[in-house]
């Protein structure tokens, strides 16, 4: 049981680590939360409109996704941008009768005047990525947009974040709050909505305006090309290729700008089969990223604290299975009073000698120690 009882300590510690690290984010978000112009910094209030609209390429990657593709297609050309400086790519790697939907969408799009294309592949080779990449050697804008098929963009998503690079050569993304267009649907969709604001207005927030590694989210982000290109391009070696390149780009000297207060709505996975396949790409994709850049990240030239944040941002799925083996290693450990040799009360926030109150004719309170019979501390 000595095996199962050092076990169950280092798990401990992880976990309480990742507590700790919580209640770091918390306060850095509410020292840096947006509170109108006075409290926001200067480089995150709104730059004026942009005069000469750089050249946008907005990415569409698409799969089998047949009761929204549509909807898509045209939430983008209703974009307010420059007709003239916009070029929309449909990256199509459909086997359905999505393909059929689309072509027809940008067929009557182009009649219109909007430059998109449909670019379908007949192998989906390196999935999204290699969709992404067939897509960005033929991009001509500047700037690439990214919205993936869930997502329902306002007319002007685009003009409140390309704004944001004016002066700025060493901006590599700007990235929006990723919004929600089904939360009341059902409990799921709701507990969902609340995790993702969680992570999208409280963490990411946080972690952006603290100089801290952040992420691109994978859709609703404005890249810049040249960033893009330096950073390596994209890979495929990762489920979260989106994450991957963003830690190259950040370790290759590139800033990033979040945006919380730019929302684009998306769709909830509603079922939940969509949830559990989302949730197990993103958490293996994050320890795929964990393994190839844990390295390069310890080494870089930030700040100490910066990397370690990075290390915990990189492995903060590893969560999941840690709970689960505290929770495994519980039951044995009480059987066999292993527990009773482990000081994990000292993980916690409150200390053993803390005053607790006890039930009594006096209310009063005493220092916790060996409980009574049939008495509660």
């Amino acid at each position: 049981m000595s095996v199962l009882t050092i076990v169950y300590g280092f798990t401990a510690v992880l976990l309480a680590t990742y507590g700790l690290n919580s209640l770091i984010i918390a306060p850095l978000y509410l020292r840096h939360r947006p509170f109108g112009k006075l409290r926001t910094p200067r480089e995150h209030q709104p730059p004026p409109p942009v005069t000469n609209a750089p050249p946008v390429t907005v990415q569409l990657p698409i799969y089998n996704e047949l009761y929204v593709v549509e909807r898509l297609i045209d939430a983008v050309t209703r974009l307010d941008y420059p007709k003239d400086r916009l070029h929309i790519q449909v990256l199509d790697d459909s086997t359905d009768e999505t393909s059929a939907l689309a072509q027809a969408r940008v067929d009557y799009h182009r009649t219109q005047g909007i430059d998109i294309v449909l670019i379908h592949r007949p192998e989906r080779t390196g999935f999204k990525v290699g969709a992404l990449q067939r897509g960005l050697e033929t991009a001509k804008g500047e700037f690439i947009a990214i919205l993936d098929a869930d997502f329902v963009p306002n007319p002007d998503s685009l003009q409140r974040t390309i704004t944001y690079f004016q002066g700025k050569p060493r901006l590599g993304l700007v990235q929006a709050r990723w919004g929600h267009i089904n939360t009341d649907y059902s409990h799921l969709t709701r507990a969902q909505a609340l995790a993702v604001d969680g992570r999208f207005v409280v963490e990411q927030t946080a972690r952006q305006r603290s100089g801290l590694f952040v992420n691109f989210n994978g859709a609703c982000g404005v890249w810049r090309k040249r960033c893009i290109k330096e950073a390596g391009g994209r890979q495929g070696d990762t489920l979260s290729e989106d994450l991957d390149l963003s830690y190259r780009a950040q370790l290759a000297g590139w800033q990033f700008l979040y945006l919380p207060d730019v929302a684009c709505p998306a769709e909830i996975p509603p079922q939940m089969n969509a949830f559990k396949r989302q949730q197990f790409r993103w958490g293996k994709g994050s320890i795929q990223c964990l393994l190839k850049h844990w390295r390069t990240s310890l080494a870089g030239r930030q700040p100490v604290f910066v990397r370690l944040q990075g290390l915990i941002h990189l492995s903060n799925y590893l969560i999941r299975p840690l709970m689960l083996i505290l929770l495994l290693l519980t039951l044995p450990l009480l059987l066999w009073q292993g527990m009773m040799r482990l000081p994990v009360f000292y993980l916690g926030l409150r200390s053993p000698g803390q005053p607790c109150r006890r039930p009594g004719p006096r209310l009063r309170f005493r220092p916790c120690g060996p409980r009574p019979p049939n008495r509660l501390c």
